[in-house]
């Protein structure tokens, strides 16, 4: 199977004295501050490749086509993104290689010279985590932190629909869902994570859990089964997206001191989900 970034897609090489994409990728090495971790599948070119000419950057949470395109109209043609480009984790492209969906992506990507490089693995390695920090910044609690690191808070006193809808407000997410009574007195926030583990071990010290891109089939049906017994406890459960697209806001902030030669803009990849 050939991932992505392996792919026989069309390299625009470089002009004397333009910056490349792959320049920009050694200087953010460079800066990243921690030992580059090399050996996984994500961190790579996804689209394009190290000899684009870059015009500009654009950093999103999601590298779909609605990004790419948005990122372009604002004259940045290369994009990093902190998630899949091509519909699988490690952006295995044979199998979409005979879709016409992903054909006009790569066609549309060669013809309008967008590179689409990927940071996970090295932006959550980052000290602090890159999306941890940017998510902190815009969800305004650093003041009720209680580890220092962003994993509980003890917030003023509120109700669980009142922080759901301040959730909801600061994060621009309309793909929010609850468990737990209404009106259940909040005061102590945990931070859940994706596995059921981390989502078991962080209710019974919170009155309530915030959480992003997890299983329905057993962190929902735990909270749920817990509600059912009397407990007085709820969770939020956030889109993955709103969970992480602050972060990649955060990577523009930090990237642009070491990038002077072109903007670097975050482009937000959003709540794209409605409701009825």
């Amino acid at each position: 199977m050939a991932a992505a970034g392996l792919a026989a897609s069309k390299l625009t090489f470089g002009e004397a004295g333009k910056l490349t994409a792959g320049e920009v990728v050694e200087r953010i090495k460079k800066n990243n501050g921690i030992p580059w971790i090399s050996t996984g599948f994500r961190d790579y070119f996804h689209l394009g490749g190290p000899d684009t000419v870059v015009h500009g950057i654009g950093t999103s949470f999601g590298g779909n086509l609605d990004v790419l395109q948005r990122s372009l109209k604002q004259g940045l043609n290369m994009v990093i993104v902190h998630e899949p480009t091509l519909y699988s984790d490690a952006d295995v492209v044979d199998w979409v290689a005979s879709d016409p969906l992903y054909k006009y992506k790569l066609d549309w990507a060669n013809k309008n010279n967008v590179a689409v490089w990927r940071i996970h693995d090295n932006w959550h390695a980052h000290k602090p985590d890159g999306i941890q920090t940017g998510w902190d910044k815009a969800i305004g609690w650093n003041q009720y932190k209680m580890d220092g690191q962003g994993r509980h808070w003890k917030l003023p006193p509120t109700t669980l629909s009142e922080l759901a809808k301040y959730v909801a407000k600061t994060l621009s997410t309309r793909s929010l869902r609850m468990i737990g009574d209404p009106n259940l007195p909040v005061t102590i926030v945990a931070r859940g994570g994706h596995p059921f583990t981390a989502n078991a071990e962080a209710l019974p010290d919170a009155d309530c859990i915030l959480v992003s891109e997890t299983r329905e089939y057993d962190s929902f049906e735990y909270v749920r089964d817990t509600v059912l017994l009397g407990d007085k406890k709820g969770a939020i459960f956030m889109s993955h997206q709103a969970g992480e697209d602050e972060g990649m806001r955060y990577f523009a902030e930090w990237s642009q001191p070491f990038l002077p030669e072109v903007p670097v803009k975050f482009v937000p990849t959003g709540d794209q989900f409605w409701t009825v």
